[in-house]
């Protein structure tokens, strides 16, 4: 499972960097695996890292929806920038992969919240996608 933990984390660091240079994240994803390709020392992108990715993307506006709507004294644009991917990828996996265990999805994004953001971070993560969780049958729907 270290595999996907790793496919995770550059998924997380895909939708940050989307985030911060204000480009589209399948756009940051391509310059991810054209420098693997061209430069040995870059790690390669996984398959799953692709995936979960590409299927942000496509469930992007309903993700944002669902963070702006849950999370409470936060606003999507006033949250940290790190919770928010993180809970973007988390808010993915968990409504829309049917194969990650929902306890493993809440676990590994609480693990990034603890490596790369702040003390207050993981509990905040865990408490709004414990929610989602909580939510997920009636949470997911095809968007407009």
């Amino acid at each position: 499972m270290a595999a996907r933990n790793t496919a995770r984390k550059r998924a997380f660091q895909i939708l940050f960097e989307g985030d911060q240079r204000g480009a589209d994240v399948q756009t940051v994803l391509g310059d991810w695996i054209r420098l693997s390709r061209a430069d040995t020392r870059q790690p390669p992108v996984s398959e799953y890292t692709m995936e979960l990715v590409e299927g942000y993307a496509q469930h992007a506006k309903r993700i944002d929806e669902l963070i702006s709507q849950y999370s409470v004294g936060w606003t999507l644009d006033r949250m940290p920038v790190v919770d928010r991917n993180i809970l973007r990828l988390g808010a993915y996996e968990l409504i829309w992969v049917d194969a990650t265990p929902d306890a493993v999805v809440l676990d590994e994004m609480v693990q990034l919240a603890k490596e790369f953001s702040t003390d207050e971070s993981p509990s905040f993560v865990n408490g709004l996608l414990g929610r989602f969780k909580d939510l997920k049958s009636t949470l997911r729907r095809d968007e407009a």
